[in-house]
């Protein structure tokens, strides 16, 4: 609810400040790029503590707190600290969140963990955009306050965490086991030690992993960022300002549900199933038509394309990689995903300001490239 409540309208808010459309693009990508790429870091930092908890819960801690002053603040550059602040949260908080993650897939299967966490993650990316339209509907253009409501669901969810960090103090209890079969011994990558065991991936990644994070990370280009997606809009007087933040939570809706949805035919069918990545990925340049209804449809599909990204994605990691590993893993994978929306953000930024058309040839081109490259790596699991 409340990082993605932000992000449904800082697109349209930095518009009001007077930023230009390079300006947003570039601002949504450096944000995705410290929100994915500074995890490599924080996974390498939290292998070595196992502070799981402590991690998570001070990266929600820094979005909780940032959020809510960015519309106090009628000074640009004061407006994007605040932002990159609400980024880093993320990047803090994501590798420990899905180690934890993982422990607890082990009993679920992989794709349906990550992707019922998908599902829940995207409930309240709904209901934040939801909640702001309502109030630039009431209250028309009063972005302060609209910012300002979104620390009410922050200080619940740091109260939330607290109570289950006293719940579940050590998480390797999910993968061990230990309740449900009290005389088996622990699968060794369950053991409760703060580093790797010898010969893991914190010595390098496997090639093949390796290959799997760089095409993801192609992919990621071909997508565009939804401040970039929402300037359009607005700017070509497609939507209302109140009409954004809905655009955003029908986009969330589909991101959870095709989360959820491909998490399980993954845990069916295996990951070829990711193929449809890049197809949907390209089609969703439709919403940078000018047509309203193109709009909301590239931004639905844009919404399934982020669902499979940001959960199913995931499943193959953990299929690859030992335990012990898998905090540096994810990391990567996100480095290689914020690396790629920075390109997308800046790329598509400074080309919309020359030519929309070229924007959707562009995220077209992209995706065709990555489907050839998917299409060779996972021939190879």
């Amino acid at each position: 609810m409340v990082y993605e409540g932000a992000r449904s309208i800082i697109g349209p808010y930095l518009a009001t400040l007077g930023a230009s459309a390079v300006v947003v693009g570039a601002v949504a990508g450096v944000g995705e790029f410290i929100g994915y790429g500074l995890r490599v870091g924080s996974g390498y930092l939290v292998q070595r503590r196992a502070h799981y908890w402590t991690w998570t819960i001070t990266g929600y801690a820094l979005t909780v707190l940032s959020v809510p002053l960015i519309g106090s603040s009628t000074v640009m550059a004061a407006a994007l600290l605040l932002y990159g602040t609400e980024r880093l949260g993320k990047a803090v908080r994501s590798p420990a969140k899905d180690t934890l993650l993982s422990h607890a897939s082990t009993q679920t299967g992989r794709g349906t963990a990550f992707g019922v966490h998908q599902g829940m993650d995207q409930a309240g990316a709904v209901a934040g955009p939801l909640l702001l339209a309502a109030v630039l509907w009431l209250h028309a253009g009063n972005y302060r306050l609209a910012f300002g409501v979104l620390l009410v669901p922050g200080v619940v969810v740091l109260a939330l965490l607290f109570w289950l960090r006293h719940r579940v103090p050590d998480p390797a209890a999910y993968e061990a086991g230990a309740s449900a079969q009290p005389t088996a011994s622990p699968p060794a990558a369950a053991q409760t030690s703060p580093g790797p065991a010898p010969g893991s991936v914190a010595a390098g990644l496997p090639p093949l992993v390796r290959q799997y994070i760089g095409v993801v990370g192609l992919l990621s280009v071909g997508i565009a960022a939804f401040p970039l997606l929402a300037y359009h809009a607005q700017t070509q007087a497609l939507l209302t300002p109140a009409q954004v933040p809905l655009l955003f939570a029908l986009a969330m809706a589909v991101d959870g549900l095709s989360g959820l949805a491909m998490g399980r035919v993954y845990d069916a069918r295996g990951p070829g199933v990711l193929l449809v990545v890049p197809v949907a990925a390209g089609a969703s340049a439709i919403a940078f038509t000018d047509q309203g209804v193109l709009v909301w449809v590239g931004v639905a599909i844009w919404g399934m394309v982020n669902g499979v990204l940001d959960s199913t994605v995931k499943a193959v990691v953990t299929e690859l990689v030992e335990p012990a590993g898998r905090p540096i893993a994810f990391g990567w994978l996100a480095l290689a995903r914020g690396c790629g929306l920075l390109l997308s953000g800046v790329l598509l930024g400074v080309v919309y300001d020359q030519s929309i058309t070229l924007v959707v040839v562009l995220v077209v081109g992209v995706n065709a490239v990555a489907l050839a490259a998917l299409s060779r790596v996972l021939a190879r699991l």
